[in-house]
């Protein structure tokens, strides 16, 4: 561990905050001079004030011990990127447009790897007035059925969270070309282009 590292990132991030040492250790319940000790890298925090001190400085905590936040290139946030993550202890939905550490219930989530259509996952579309009827023949059981439905296309997404037991079809508006996402609790993620 780099101290000096650590310390100015912790100064950096204090200042990018708008806090002051004493403001840093009145939230943390230490004294400032701990705070000041830590960013001229004379020391760096105990392990048990880690946690309380990466969610008071808004940092991730393996960023903040490798004393470095990974800068991106700036990509505009392009939605022909967009990644999608699930957590399989809640079945929360996460999106990205970018490379991103996510993480959902204590655990990194990695992206879910795309794959085209195929005859187990074979996505309909009817066109009905202004929508899309969308079917799948899939099965929609507990263990397995589709957890997500997802319309992207070059300035906006929509997404359907679809549930066990309830059918799998469902309406969507009718958008110039994009691309149809939906997500087999038990396969994967699945994609056709509209």
């Amino acid at each position: 561990m780099d101290h000096g590292r650590i310390g100015a990132l912790i100064l950096a991030l204090r200042k990018e905050k708008g806090m002051t040492q004493r403001q840093i250790a009145d939230v943390m319940h230490i004294s400032d001079k701990t705070v000041s000790k830590w960013e001229r890298g004379l020391g760096c925090p105990d392990v048990s004030l880690l946690g309380g001190l990466s969610k008071v400085l808004g940092v991730d905590l393996e960023n903040m011990l490798e004393g470095d936040l990974k800068k991106k290139d700036t990509d505009g946030g392009n939605m022909k990127a967009i990644k999608f993550y699930t957590c399989g202890s809640c079945n929360n939905v996460i999106t990205a447009m970018s490379g991103s550490t996510v993480s959902c219930c204590g655990r990194k989530l990695s992206a879910l790897a795309v794959q085209p259509e195929d005859s187990d996952h074979k996505i309909s579309l009817a066109d009905i007035d202004d929508e899309y009827y969308v079917t799948v023949d899939h099965p929609m059981r507990k263990d397995h059925y589709l957890s997500f439905a997802a319309l992207v296309c070059y300035d906006r997404a929509l997404l359907i969270k679809l549930y066990a037991e309830q059918s799998a079809a469902f309406r969507l508006p009718k958008m110039r070309r994009g691309k149809l996402y939906i997500c087999c609790s038990g396969h994967g993620l699945f994609v056709k282009e509209i």
